[in-house]
């Protein structure tokens, strides 16, 4: 009876250290698993991006191709390409093509403004306010004025700028700025090109319906017209500078998307193609 104790004892000592070696076991496992899935979805968002960077730089050489059968027009068509196993669709806009928040008057800012959704009197003020923003003086504009009292007023922590924009993403400063209108205005605005009037050649429908003009014919005609002769009519690859979305798809459904604004040219960096002015990369998994 008392020799039955011990046996017992230490039948139910070994079941014990083998539960727990199964579950030390089981845990590992589990652990390798997690590591080995997460490295797998790291490997392919990676992947993506890489993809999507090759869409960018392929666009910047195709911008660049002196063979006018073979160049990419930065008129925001877009464009289809396979890197390894990834199948990209590229889109260039050349930065011309857009309304310049430093350039532009107010009835332009104010039609770009009601082609984004604004009611008219709004868009009217909203553009006043982009001026009052960039300009150097104190003084309000006739209609939308938005100088420092108005901003102390609304009960913001700062005034108007009184100095150019530096970036698109500036405009959720300016008094009565909607994150909604900002949202649309992203694609249509730019701060590079300088100039006053944007350049209708490379102008997307909203901003050429913003220029007073009929944007369906307009697009119609550029999308007939044979690639070679509209290259050849642009005479090079636009103004040098571009928003270039490249979007990249995996065979498992995986998405990234890069969009950035270059200059082409290296800046003086040996080697470099081009000089990022913006830059925006990001990953979606498969859909279920």
């Amino acid at each position: 009876m008392t020799a039955a104790r011990p046996r017992g004892a230490a039948l139910l000592l070994v079941l014990w250290l083998v539960a727990l070696l199964t579950a030390l076991v089981g845990g590992f496992a589990l652990t390798a698993r997690v590591e080995h899935m997460q490295g797998r979805v790291l490997h392919r968002g990676v992947a993506g991006t890489e993809a999507a960077r090759a869409g960018l730089e392929y666009a910047v050489a195709r911008l660049a191709d002196q063979d006018l059968a073979t160049r990419w027009l930065p008129d925001g068509r877009e464009y289809a390409w396979t890197f390894a196993d990834a199948q990209l669709r590229v889109r260039v806009v050349d930065e011309t093509g857009k309304v310049d928040l430093n350039a532009a008057d107010q009835p332009l800012l104010a039609a770009l403004l009601r082609v984004a959704g604004a009611e008219p009197g709004q868009a009217g003020a909203l553009a006043g306010a982009i001026l009052d923003w960039r300009d150097p003086d104190d003084l309000g504009q006739p209609q939308g004025a938005a100088e420092d009292p108005q901003y102390a007023a609304a009960g913001l922590p700062y005034g108007a700028k009184d100095a150019p924009f530096e970036s698109v993403g500036e405009l959720e400063l300016v008094l009565g700025m909607t994150a909604e209108l900002v949202a649309v205005l992203r694609e249509h605005v730019t701060v590079h090109s300088g100039q006053a009037r944007p350049d209708q050649r490379y102008a997307g429908a909203e901003v050429l319906e913003a220029m007073g003009l009929d944007a369906g014919p307009l697009l119609e005609q550029r999308r007939m017209a044979p690639a070679m002769e509209l290259a050849a009519e642009l005479g090079g690859g636009g103004s040098g500078t571009y928003s270039i979305d490249s979007r990249a798809r995996l065979p498992d459904g995986r998405d990234a998307v890069l969009q950035a604004v270059v200059r082409a040219g290296g800046n003086g960096l040996p080697g470099a193609a081009y000089t990022p002015l913006r830059w925006k990369e990001g990953t979606s998994a498969p859909d279920g």
